[in-house]
């Protein structure tokens, strides 16, 4: 049986939803955020050296990490090829490309963005505050920001006539690049004046195993 180990605002949403499309069996454990550090607890490090969240178990076997997830997953039980295109094929290549994309390029400025929000708004000496929050608003402003609507401009382009990030077909790569996009909209400034992510956005929560996968992990909010 497969355990998900769900910390509640994680990424873990998007495997919950994998499962759902898979139509496989789960158990869910659950797992609270420090109300004031929002850090992971400490007993995810009895299941993952590192204490964060996604991560499975599946009988001996542990992954994490989201994309490792979702290969794993796929590689095990996605035995039709539903989810994944087939190798050597341009919608493969997309797949394999949105998949680590998501995490490595997507995330980054998001998180920095989330950061640097934070930090101006930390408790700190009066005298200091004026200082950090200068610096904070001059890398929003220099780095992130441009950052962020550089992305958004290069997603809604690649999505031009297409449906889905590989192609036509709806993949894994549509369920990780979930927690991105939900986050750009939530935070990045995603809306509906980029049409196409808009409605890429709409087209997953038509998905009745988004919806199911939703109220399996709980309510949660992005970027917080």
């Amino acid at each position: 049986m497969i355990i998900v180990h769900h910390l509640n605002n994680s990424r873990s949403q998007r495997v919950l939803w994998l499962l759902e499309e898979l139509g496989i069996a789960y158990e869910v454990k659950r797992y609270q955020r420090d109300a004031k550090t929002m850090l992971a607890p400490p007993e995810l490090r009895k299941v993952h050296p590192l204490g964060k969240s996604p991560v499975i178990t599946d009988g001996d076997i542990t992954v994490a990490e989201s994309g490792a997830i979702v290969e794993y997953l796929l590689d095990a039980y996605d035995t039709a090829g539903r989810f994944r295109p087939p190798a050597g094929t341009e919608a493969r290549r997309r797949f394999t490309y949105w998949l680590h994309y998501a995490e490595g390029s997507a995330m980054p400025p998001l998180l920095l963005s989330l950061i640097f929000g934070r930090l101006s708004k930390s408790p700190m000496p009066f005298f200091v505050k004026p200082i950090v929050k200068g610096v904070a608003q001059k890398a929003r402003e220099g780095f992130i920001e441009p950052q962020l609507r550089n992305h958004l401009a290069y997603m809604e382009g690649e999505m031009a006539g297409r449906s889905w990030f590989a192609g036509d077909a709806f993949s894994g790569a549509d369920i990780q690049m979930s927690f991105p996009l939900e986050a750009f909209a939530a935070r990045g400034g995603l809306d509906a004046s980029k049409p196409h992510l808009w409605a890429w956005l709409q087209r997953i929560h038509a998905r009745s195993a988004y919806t199911k996968a939703l109220g399996v992990g709980g309510p949660y909010e992005l970027m917080r």
